[in-house]
């Protein structure tokens, strides 16, 4: 008898301390609340608070879904991820004196989605999105205002491989620059956007080295005294490209762009 009860007792160890074990698993799909937990598995029936509390719980390239609506808060991305919001009427991002969401993503192939999503920096936060390292970042249906910094801001480490930002159905809004693409010397970032609004920050889109590039269809640049600051053109890419479908309402530095391709 005694001999079973130690059987027992040491699989039961075994079992707990296994990396494959039920505690340890990352969910491909999880969920946040306004009413949720952190403590909880992130599961549809009992979700987590933050988006910073369901990161981990979510294996890499898997997706972080919102329940219902909710201020879920700022998170650093370090892996391949989707964060969902669409369905419900605000996937709050709401910081103060630091970035909304920070990617770093390790790999040029890693790619991350947020989508649905309401950035409110308060006037202190630094940047809604900071983006910064290889890999691609996708920004669609979102509002992101009130930062000091940027509404979205493009970084980059030194040398290859290069970011690619797209930027679909986007408001950025009372910020200090709109769209500021200022990677380190010998990156060249590409940055799409696209059906979105640029209206009433300092500057609209800031570009601050050359050969990274900036393309434009389907977007109004409005509100702004300076609308795209970039420097000279080096031949044959300028700075930035628009394709005869956006308005561009403000200073344009230097005179010779954008360029329009039809």
């Amino acid at each position: 008898m005694w001999k079973k009860l130690l059987l027992l007792g040491a699989l039961g160890l075994i079992s707990a301390v296994l990396p494959g074990s039920p505690a340890n698993a990352q969910a491909t799909r999880s969920w946040v609340s306004g009413v949720g937990d952190d403590a909880n598995p992130c599961s549809r029936t009992a979700p987590c608070k933050t988006f910073a509390g369901a990161m981990p719980k979510t294996v890499a390239g898997g997706e972080i879904n919102c329940l219902d609506p909710g201020g879920f808060g700022g998170v650093t991305i370090t892996k391949a991820i989707t964060i969902l919001c669409d369905g419900v009427s605000n996937g709050g991002v709401l910081v103060s004196g630091t970035n909304g969401i920070n990617v770093a993503l390790p790999g040029g192939t890693s790619r991350v989605v947020l989508s649905g999503l309401d950035f409110e920096g308060l006037g202190t936060g630094l940047s809604g999105v900071l983006t910064n390292g290889p890999g691609q970042v996708i920004i669609r249906n979102s509002t992101i205002r009130n930062f000091t910094t940027a509404g979205v801001n493009v970084q980059g480490t030194a040398g290859p491989p290069n970011a690619r930002v797209v930027l679909d159905n986007v408001l950025i809004t009372n910020s200090n620059v709109g769209l500021n693409v200022a990677p380190a010397a010998g990156v060249t970032n590409e940055v799409f956007v696209f059906n979105s609004v640029i209206d009433s920050n300092t500057t609209g889109i800031s570009v601050t080295l050359t050969g990274s590039l900036v393309y434009l269809s389907g977007s109004i640049l409005t509100g702004q005294a300076t609308a795209i600051s970039a420097p000279p053109s080096q031949p044959p890419l300028p700075p930035v490209y628009t394709y005869g479908n956006n308005v561009i309402r403000g200073t344009i530095t230097p005179a010779l762009i954008p360029q329009s391709l039809q």
